[in-house]
């Protein structure tokens, strides 16, 4: 699978921080959740198709980045 990389970062402390990034690194497509103390949560997503995995990845950040920047922002692991 080829990678490639869709991110979304905050501002946070007078400087950009990765909040969640999805990739097809490690061979396979997931998403990592950052949190502020450097944790990451990697959840793997099972879709194939590069197109179709840039899709959701684009959409979930559409719809969820206020509750990611959120969740940075408190410090919440779930």
């Amino acid at each position: 699978m080829i990678d490639f990389v869709i991110q979304y970062e905050t501002f946070f402390n007078n400087k950009w921080a990765e909040v969640v990034r999805y990739d097809c690194s490690h061979g396979f497509f997931h998403r990592d959740e950052i949190f502020r103390n450097g944790k990451q949560i990697k959840t793997e997503i099972d879709i194939s198709d590069l197109n179709a995995a840039a899709l959701y990845a684009e959409q979930d950040l559409r719809d969820r980045w206020n509750w990611y920047k959120n969740r940075f922002l408190k410090n919440i692991k779930l």
